[in-house]
């Protein structure tokens, strides 16, 4: 698995500390561990949301953060795609127009493009013109997932994914979202707090506890 994603920060807040170092592929890289291990925290410096105070950032071989070069690129040129935690899809908006709202700035033909391929895609097709109300968990993962690559992001962050579903839901839509994620050439990072979750979804895993990182490995080890 070629390494992708390279990670080395450290960000001082009052009462916490985070100090990380790791490394992604291809596939899905599962940051794991409790709540307030700083795993979130790692995607929003991910994202640019957060400036990390050290250290530096690339993915595919381009410099997103860099603390001694004074680089920090803005989130709008990260090329970030970025799945809330509950999806957090806009209530008045269509599921065309949840998937269409990240490229305002782009020529209709080619935003209308995209939409329509990414719908196509993760066979939203027929859901167009219904509101997040109407739709079940798994078609708003979906959208949400397909709203964040219209974007045509480097990498993908996904937080807490699942955490908004009650179990059974839960099951079912974690091994949906692993088939989505294994046909996509985008690398993925997500985050969790269940461990069977990290196993399933991640093809690396990294354990985080308490702003720090205990353990990194392949799923299978």
């Amino acid at each position: 698995m070629s390494e992708r994603v390279e990670v080395a920060i450290r960000k001082l807040l009052p009462g916490f500390s985070l100090d990380v170092a790791w490394t992604g592929g291809d596939g899905v890289t599962v940051l794991f561990g409790p709540s307030g291990s700083g795993k979130t925290l790692t995607l929003h410096c991910l994202a640019g949301l957060v400036r990390p105070d050290e250290g530096h950032i690339i993915v595919d071989g381009r410099n997103l953060f860099d603390s001694e070069a004074e680089i920090h690129l803005p989130p709008q040129k990260r090329r970030v795609g970025y799945v809330f935690q509950g999806y957090a899809l806009f209530p008045h908006l269509t599921v065309l127009e949840n998937v269409a709202f990240g490229l305002r700035n782009l020529p209709p033909i080619e935003s209308q493009h995209r939409v329509t391929a990414v719908v196509s895609r993760l066979s939203l097709d027929g859901l167009e013109r219904r509101y997040p109300y109407e739709l079940s968990g798994g078609q708003k993962q979906r959208v949400a997932l397909a709203r964040a690559l219209a974007m045509d992001p480097a990498f993908l962050l996904l937080d807490e994914p699942l955490s908004a579903l009650d179990l059974p839901l839960r099951r079912a839509l974690r091994d949906e979202l692993r088939t989505i994620l294994s046909d996509l050439s985008v690398p993925a990072i997500l985050v969790t707090h269940d461990f069977t979750e990290a196993y399933h979804l991640g093809d690396r895993v990294i354990v985080y506890e308490e702003g720090r990182v205990s353990q990194a490995a392949s799923r299978s080890e």
